[in-house]
């Protein structure tokens, strides 16, 4: 049987600052947004890191090509056919939640389709959902790196 640290992780936060549980569905889609940001984050900068020692300054430019509301709306369009009804359904209720800040540098579409993704990171978070969330943000990963080396070839040739 395999236990996941990130599981433990969770569980240990929990438990340590005695959080109750609360109704995944009670939170709104921008709350669920605001903490799918951070998880998506902390992905991307385990990501970035696993590549060596590295100067803090690039590490903080690479791991921003991946969390801009450009890149996440691309991720979100490549993994939209594997969603399910409900995964569906948290990430329209986040790309058309109203938010208080604007969209900065980003389109507005962006901007409100990278806001749909983190909602869905951070219902799939909160669920504990772990494995489907890595699954889609993989499914994203890839689809970003498929557009980058088309963008190569291109310029190449």
């Amino acid at each position: 049987m395999e236990k996941s640290i990130t599981r433990d992780f969770h569980d240990y936060i929990a438990s340590t600052l005695q959080l109750q549980e609360v109704d995944v569905n009670s939170y709104s889609p921008l709350v669920l947004a605001y903490i799918g940001d951070c998880v998506y984050d902390l992905v991307i900068k385990s990501k970035v890191i696993s590549r060596g020692n590295t100067q803090v300054h690039k590490l903080h430019e690479e791991t921003s090509r991946y969390v801009q509301a450009s890149s996440q709306s691309k991720m979100m369009r490549a993994m939209q056919p594997c969603l399910t009804k409900e995964e569906h359904a948290i990430y329209r209720r986040g790309r058309n939640a109203k938010s208080v800040s604007p969209a900065k540098n980003q389109s507005i579409t962006d901007y409100r389709r990278a806001t749909g993704f983190e909602a869905l990171i951070g219902f799939l978070y909160l669920r504990k959902e772990y494995d489907r969330l890595m699954e889609l943000i993989k499914i994203g990963l890839k689809n970003l790196k498929d557009e980058e080396n088309t963008d190569e070839q291109k310029q190449m040739g």
